[in-house]
Order: structure tokens, then C-alpha cells, then sequence
């Protein structure tokens, strides 16, 4: 296993030596050990660097990410150390000027610590400059050639006497206690803001490195570039278990919203095909068959155009792109490893996270053997078959829906509700629309074992599942397997730990303030990784975009995640925006809350007579609020379109009275939130007949 570099310092831990002043005193007259090499240094921002890196460079220390030249006469080696590299040097001309090396160091940094290993205060003060996130670089006095007279120089020259001994922006701040002072009256602050800020800032690789080139990521990036910022996106797509990956553009492109609602389309035409028939449309139902296969090359063939056009995008916006996975090693530092395990390290003034999340598993056995995920799904180069989709979230009910509606076989098994955080009402009109076509349902049931019976391609897998009280077995055989569970925050895995941002442990989500900042202040989160935020495609991008604009135009405007529209593209389109009824009963009380509600029928469904009064219209008023709309909801045909278009004016605080002015465009099923008279109250009739 590598060994991980303290913060400030490159490669492993060295052993106390050379002498020391008061404070930290070592054993008098220690020479370095034969183990550590002469002049030893460490530094912030490269905890690995090849000999290749160090052979033009003159003195042998990294320093705010740029390597100090004092002298020419010093030559460069590199060893590994503990599986990592550590920068080593040796002095060829031993009557160098100490006092020159030292004013060097001093003045190619904006932060310069000489300490020492053994030295508690030592790390105290480094610790310091990494709460305030502030870029350093330390020279360890006991690890160097020469360390005790350059110690001895630095006394004549400060007359400090013990270490560590701090400059800042070439002032001489002193020892700790001396360094904890000037941090506490401001100074600090002071000298790195108004004479620093500049420096510091050309010291890094990267204005910004973005973590995930998802929809988020990407606005971000281009944004942040548009105002001449240098900006690096790092995306790479670990394999599912069955082995899938695809390309730049996030979950949302490759294996979310974009495919999602094109097979769903593939199904609507289905339906659409079965309608046909009433409007005059003649053809053998022998003749008419869907084909797998050429629905995913076509939806594979439109993904990858959009893959291609991110790239050539970031290109032309001058964002450099790279496919590797991005892990933090130290403050202001990212090692990126791509597919073939080579590491590059950048540093950057700011990070963003935008890594999204990916399929959550069962934890049972055969479940990543044997069961696939919607990371899978789309790309899959075989029918399914006969499917077993096992949960009830919108990606349970999506892919189960389209399925379905391709003529499979499909079941779906569910834990307890339906579409948790959804409008319950909502929610179980979807499932029974979709069991009155077809879909059949297993209720308060989890698999706890999947099992392969049978090869092919599709094979076939037994399930066995336990009842949620426990009382029950039962098992079933089915082509496919499809785990729709949930989804894990991809935030466990890139060195967040190392950097100190802190995560929910349970979700792994990130808590940040309303601008997106993190508990570290150089390193922001947009998109699914935000604790308590939607897990929506159009807000990670706003939140990208407005982010880029506060951080680098000056702006002010925030990121709103209140009344934020989405839609649920099952059988029956479910659009929603603002309260669910149960939360605004539970917020406001029932008697502050006046729920107007009425099924419709789409015209175009009435000629083919199918389902009658099962699309559903229901706006919640805040009634101590002049009747405000805080809650919109409909199921029914494009109920994307709809509910888009009432968003905004819901943003602009729409009321019933509002709503009750407009005159419907007719016939449309959005015209029915114009008339809306029944109060769930009054328990009137809300069946609708005839236009």
C-alpha cells in the first residue's frame, strides 16, 4: 500500500537527526541517518514527482509548485520510497553561501517553514496553514545536508532560536507562538491578500479542476472558462460488474434521462401503434414486431454524438479534458490515473466535485454477478426477456414501464412505497396504471439470493425473496434481473479525507453552504453529491453555471432549489413542481391548505376508448397566502411540457384566482388546470365526460 504524505510534505516520514533550538530539541550533535538521504525536503504540492520532473532544476525543493533555483552548483536524484517517490538532492560544491540558499527559499515562496520532523510546533503551524488552506512549503532541517549550520545561519539572521521559524510573503513572522499571534490579529490574512493573492494564484497548474464531466461538471467547466480561467475536467467512468462504460457526459447522457426517455418513447409508439388501428390505420399484427437491437444501436449511435460533441465543445471553450480518475492527495492537489494506471499530479486554486452518483447494489449473494443495474440497461446488446425489476424508485418505474410497454414480461418487486418523496396519491395511481396494463407487482418483498439456472442471453436467474416481515419465501425464474435500488454518492473514493471536506457517513453525500462551498473553502459540490438538494440533470447545471459566475464574474445570484419542476416518464408521465400534498399538510396544516383537484381524458385517447378518467389534475393552496399555488401535479400525456411551462409561473407565485383568469387553449390537457373548481374538501364528483 502507498504510503500517504503528510499535508505540506512529500514522502514518508523521516527520522529525527540534526540539532534543534529550544522548543524541540533533538539529541545533541545526531547526525541524519543513513537511511535518509541528504537534503531531503517535502513540500505541498507534489507528493510524487519522476527524476525526469527534477533533472533541469536547480535546487532540490518544490515549493508552492514551482521549483526555486538559488544555484547552479546542485544536482538532483530520485529514490522510491514506501512505494512512493521521495526528492532527494546532494550539495556538490560545499562551500555554497547558506545564507544565499536561505534567502532563496525565502523568496520563492509565499509561505516558508524551516522545521523540523521531530518538532510537535512544528507541525502545529503547519497544521495551521491548512486550516487557512494556505499553500506552504517546509525545508526539514533535521532530513538536510548541512541542516545544523543552516540552522545556525537562520539564528543570525532572525535570531530565533528554536523552530519553526515562518516567513510569509518574505516578512519574517517568527516562531510559533509568534506565527499563532499574527494569525490571530489578522496579519497573516493581511499579507497574503494584498500583496500575495497574485502570487499564490500563479503558483497553481489550474484556476479550477472539475471531478466529473457530467452535465454539472461541464457547465461549470466551460462557464468558469468563458471568463478566462484555466480549467481541467477530470471524468472517468469506472466499469459496472457486467463490465459497461461509456463516455463523457455524465449519467444523464450515457445511461440516464437521454436513453430513458427514448425507449420510452419506443414504447409510446407502441401504444400508439395499437391506437392507430381506430383512427383508420390498417396492417397485420403479424407484421408489426420490435426489434432490441436496433433500438439501442440507434439510441448507442445518438449517445455517442452527443459524447463527441462534449468533447469538441470543452475544445473549443479551451477547458482541457482528460479521462482519469481524480483523487485528492493533499491540499490544493489531485493525482489523476487513467485507464492504463498512469499518474499524472495537478494543483489547482479551486476544485469542484460534480461525481455524481452511481446504482446502489443488494449486498446479497449474486446480486453484481448475475443482476444488472440502469448503468447497464440501455446498452444491453440482447433483449432482456421475461424481467424481474427489484425496487420502486422513478428508475424502478421507468425502465419496468418501457419494458412493458416493448411486450415483456415484467414484474416489479417492491420493498414498501412507491416513488418515496413523491406525492403518495401520485405515486399509487402510476402503480395502478401499470398493473391495468400489464405489469404485475410483488408487494413488501426482497430478494435475498440470485442464482444462475441457465447460460444464454439472455440466461435465466432464480430469486429467491423473503417477505418484509420475514414470514415468507418464494421464488421465481426470470431472464433478467434489473436492480433499481437506489443510488451511493461516488464520493468515498476520491480523497475527500485527505483534504478534510466533510461527508454524511451513512449517504456520503456532502453537506455545503448556499453557494456550494464546502466545509473546506477552496473546494465546491454541485449535482447528485449535494446532501439535501435534488438529484435533478437542469439543477446541477444551474448550480454549475451560477457557481462559475460568483466565483469569477462577480456575480451574486444563487442556485434556487425551491418549486423545481420534474417529471416522472412512466406509462402514465407523472410532472411535478413545489409541495407534495403530505408535506404541505404537514408544514402548513390542513386547514391552511385547499387541495382543487379533477380527472381528464386526452382527446386523442377518447377514439380508441382507452383510459378513461385515469389522467389526473391537482393543484395544493396555501390559502393564508392568498390561495398561492405551492404544489402542481399531473399525470397524463407530455406531462413534462405541462408542468414546464406552470413552473415558471409558479416562480412567479401563481394563485388560484390566477390560474382561474387564464383561458385555456382547448383541446389540451393542460387546459384543465384552468378549470379546476372541486375542492378535495367539498368531496365533490371529479370524473370527467364529454370535451
Amino acid at each position: 500500500m502507498r504510503s500517504e504524505p503528510r499535508h505540506g510534505e512529500l514522502g514518508e516520514e523521516g527520522q529525527s537527526g540534526a540539532a534543534g533550538r529550544t522548543g524541540c530539541p533533538p539529541e545533541q550533535g545526531a547526525a541524519p541517518p543513513s537511511s535518509v538521504l541528504p537534503g531531503h525536503r517535502r513540500c505541498l504540492w507534489y507528493p510524487q514527482l519522476s527524476a525526469d520532473k527534477l533533472e533541469d532544476a536547480f535546487i532540490p525543493l518544490l515549493c508552492s509548485g514551482k521549483i526555486c533555483s538559488a544555484t547552479e552548483d546542485y544536482h538532483h536524484e530520485a529514490q522510491t520510497a514506501n512505494n512512493g517517490q521521495a526528492i532527494t538532492a546532494s550539495c556538490k560544491n560545499k562551500d555554497t553561501d547558506l545564507q544565499f540558499k536561505i534567502q532563496a527559499y525565502i523568496d520563492k515562496n509565499t509561505v516558508m517553514i524551516f522545521s523540523n520532523t521531530a518538532c510537535s510546533l512544528s507541525a502545529k503551524v503547519k497544521e495551521l496553514f491548512k486550516s487557512m488552506s494556505v499553500p506552504y512549503c517546509s525545508l526539514e532541517l533535521d532530513q538536510t545536508e548541512d541542516g545544523q549550520k543552516l540552522q545556525d545561519v537562520l539564528y543570525e539572521l532572525t535570531m530565533e532560536t528554536s523552530v519553526p521559524i515562518v516567513f510569509v510573503q518574505q516578512k519574517q513572522i517568527g516562531d510559533y507562538d509568534k506565527t499563532l499571534k499574527a494569525h490571530k490579529e489578522g496579519k497573516i490574512q493581511k499579507l497574503l491578500e494584498t500583496k500575495g493573492h497574485d502570487h499564490v494564484q500563479d503558483s497553481y497548474d489550474y484556476d479550477l479542476i472539475v471531478i466529473g464531466g457530467g452535465s454539472g461538471g461541464l457547465a461549470a467547466s466551460k462557464e468558469a472558462a468563458k471568463y478566462g480561467k484555466k480549467v481541467l475536467v477530470l471524468d472517468y467512468v469506472t466499469p459496472t460488474p457486467q463490465g459497461t462504460r461509456w463516455g463523457l457526459g455524465g449519467t444523464c447522457v450515457n445511461v440516464g434521462c437521454i436513453p430513458k426517455k427514448l425507449m420510452h418513447q419506443a414504447a409510446l409508439l407502441g401504444q400508439a401503434l395499437q391506437d392507430s388501428r381506430k383512427f383508420g390505420w390498417q396492417f397485420e399484427e403479424k407484421a408489426v414486431k420490435h426489434s432490441w437491437e436496433t433500438m439501442t444501436e440507434a439510441v448507442q449511435n445518438y449517445i455517442g454524438s452527443l459524447n463527441w460533441g462534449y468533447r469538441v465543445s470543452l475544445r473549443e471553450k479551451k477547458v482541457t479534458y482528460e479521462n482519469a480518475f481524480g483523487e485528492f492527495v493533499g491540499p490544493h492537489t489531485i493525482k489523476a490515473t487513467n485507464n492504463k494506471g498512469k499518474e499524472k499530479f495537478y494543483t489547482a486554486e479551486k476544485f469542484l466535485i460534480a461525481t455524481g452518483e452511481r446504482p446502489r447494489y443488494l449486498g446479497v449473494p449474486g446480486d453484481k454477478e448475475y443482476c444488472i443495474s440502469s448503468d447497464d440497461l440501455f446498452s444491453l446488446p440482447y433483449c432482456p426477456g421475461k424481467t424481474l425489476v427489484v425496487g420502486a424508485s422513478y428508475v424502478a418505474l421507468e425502465c419496468a414501464g418501457f419494458l412493458a410497454g416493448l411486450g415483456l414480461d415484467v414484474t416489479v418487486m417492491v420493498r414498501s412505497i412507491l416513488l418515496r418523496g413523491f406525492d403518495q396519491e401520485m405515486a399509487n395511481k402510476i402503480g395502478e396504471h401499470m398493473e391495468e396494463h400489464g405489469v404485475k407487482f410483488i408487494k413488501e418483498f426482497v430478494p435475498t439470493k440470485v442464482e444462475r439456472i441457465e447460460e444464454g442471453t439472455p440466461g435465466k436467474l432464480k430469486v429467491i425473496a423473503q417477505s418484509t416481515d420475514g414470514r415468507e419465501i418464494i421464488e421465481g425464474a426470470y431472464n433478467t434481473v434489473l436492480l433499481a435500488v437506489g443510488r451511493d454518492a461516488c464520493t468515498r473514493t476520491i480523497g475527500l479525507d485527505k483534504v478534510g471536506v466533510k461527508i454524511n457517513e451513512r449517504s456520503g453525500k456532502i453537506p455545503v453552504s448556499d453557494e456550494e462551498q464546502t466545509n473546506v473553502p477552496y473546494i465546491y459540490a454541485i449535482g447528485d453529491v449535494l446532501e439535501g438538494k435534488l438529484e435533478l440533470t437542469p439543477v446541477a447545471i444551474q448550480a454549475g453555471r451560477l457557481l462559475a459566475r460568483r466565483l469569477y464574474a462577480g456575480a451574486t445570484l444563487k442556485c434556487d432549489y425551491v418549486n423545481v419542476p420534474t417529471t416522472v416518464f412512466t406509462p402514465l408521465e407523472y410532472g411535478a413542481c413545489g409541495f407534495s400534498e403530505e408535506t404541505a399538510l404537514e408544514k402548513f396544516g390542513e386547514e391552511n391548505i385547499e387541495v382543487y383537484h379533477s380527472y381528464f381524458w386526452p382527446l386523442e385517447w377518447t377514439v380508441p376508448s382507452r383510459d378513461n378518467n385515469k389522467c389526473y389534475a391537482k393543484i395544493i393552496c396555501n390559502i393564508q397566502d392568498n390561495e398561492r399555488v405551492i404544489g402542481f401535479h399531473v399525470l397524463g400525456p407530455n406531462a413534462g411540457e405541462v408542468t414546464q411551462g406552470f413552473s415558471a409561473a409558479i416562480k412567479c407565485g401563481l394563485t388560484k384566482a390566477q390560474l382561474d383568469n387564464t383561458i385555456g387553449i382547448h383541446p389540451v390537457c393542460a387546459e384543465i388546470f384552468t378549470t379546476l373548481s372541486v375542492t378535495k374538501r367539498s368531496g365533490g364528483n371529479i370524473l370527467q365526460s364529454g370535451c
